[in-house]
């Protein structure tokens, strides 16, 4: 194999593929990357053997080939390089030459035939959206996924879809966001969960944000496909749990604020919080909300919000990176946070939208 390409678009396409490839595994093969050079490109794709994430590149290609070449490696040594071309060959005894003007790097290729080829997809069902709407969409639910590997099912954003509303959610059993998007025809019927990796793969994809992609759903697989990128995803089994159970019935006290200035006031309490397990009270009086949080070190610190209420005075404790979280995921300048007692989960919501997006919140003990 012999290629020249411009590191830039070499570098997004090692890197887009490097999203799949395994850094700790057991199978070599899977901390690599495959390069194929045929006639006008190269094609780039990374696995974990679960997902495949694949990247078309237009490129100089004299000799034809495929090599496969350490991920890690390759990305490393190639985003350290300016712009200009770089050149690609392979050598006697498995070496590959890497060669960038008087810059060289030899590596050690494995045999491209053994890297494990991509799975049939699709069949099932599938959704069709604009991919700036999915990224949308994706980005309010995704920071609730839980980072608990033995909670499985928790660890990807389960996609529901019933021929009106397409439905994401997501929880960690301590806080749980729900996105609805109220649209006929995009689709299928569906109930999947797609693991996090994943989403985050298919939202790097050189997609504008106006283009409609459709995701395809079979053989307890996703897959997307456009614009000379694809991704390829096993689903997580299991059932997911009715979240809608968790979600408070009624509230009989509301607090309606600013986005910004709630924002901008948990974001610096939380320089003591951190210490004290980002426990951040909230306590309503009259029409202020006033923010506590102390630290056994440093010390303590108070802010004060303004608010709209209705029967808001209530003392209630939640962990502050939650709250930037939910705020982080609201359109609208407003929220509105609903709540019952200080020992019973809080609904926040945007001010305006009643049904398009919240997020509910487990309360924290106030000691």
């Amino acid at each position: 194999m012999k290629l020249d390409c411009p590191r830039k678009e070499f570098f997004e396409a090692i890197s887009a593929a490097a999203a799949a490839a395994s850094v700790r595994t057991s199978v070599n093969m899977l901390q690599y990357l495959k390069i194929d050079a045929k006639d006008g490109g190269i094609t780039v794709m990374g696995c974990d053997g679960e997902m495949w994430v694949e990247r078309e590149v237009a490129c100089m290609v004299t000799e034809p080939g495929a090599i496969c070449l350490q991920a890690r490696l390759i990305t490393d040594i190639v985003n350290s390089m300016p712009d200009g071309d770089i050149e690609l060959v392979t050598l006697e005894a498995n070496n590959v030459l890497l060669r960038q003007g008087a810059s060289e790097y030899r590596m050690m290729s494995l045999d491209a035939e053994d890297f494990p080829e991509p799975p049939p997809f699709g069949g099932d069902g599938e959704l069709k959206l604009g991919m700036g709407t999915l990224r949308k969409a994706v980005d309010s639910v995704i920071f609730a996924v839980t980072q608990e590997q033995h909670k499985a099912v928790l660890t990807g954003v389960l996609f529901s879809y019933n021929g009106k509303t397409l439905t994401l959610a997501a929880t960690d059993t301590h806080r749980l966001a729900v996105r609805k998007i109220d649209q006929e025809g995009i689709g299928s019927s569906i109930n999947a969960v797609v693991p996090e990796k994943a989403l985050k793969a298919i939202k790097a994809l050189p997609i504008p944000d106006d283009t409609d992609i459709e995701i395809k759903f079979g053989n307890g697989r996703l897959g997307v496909e456009s614009e000379g990128a694809k991704v390829i995803s096993q689903l997580l089994a299991g059932t997911y749990p009715n979240w809608e159970r968790v979600v408070p019935p009624e509230s009989t006290r509301v607090w309606q604020v600013e986005v910004d200035q709630l924002n901008d006031k948990v974001k610096r309490i939380m320089i003591f919080a951190r210490d004290n397990a980002s426990r951040v009270r909230f306590k309503g009086a009259d029409d202020q909300i006033l923010l506590a949080a102390r630290s056994e070190e440093k010390g303590e610190g108070k802010e004060e919000v303004p608010m709209i209420s209705n029967n808001g005075e209530i003392e209630i404790a939640f962990n502050g990176k939650y709250v930037q979280d939910a705020l982080t995921a609201i359109e609208g300048p407003g929220v509105r946070i609903e709540m019952t007692e200080s020992t019973r989960s809080a609904v926040f919501r945007p001010a305006d939208d009643d049904n398009g997006y919240f997020c509910v919140i487990m309360p924290m003990a106030l000691a």
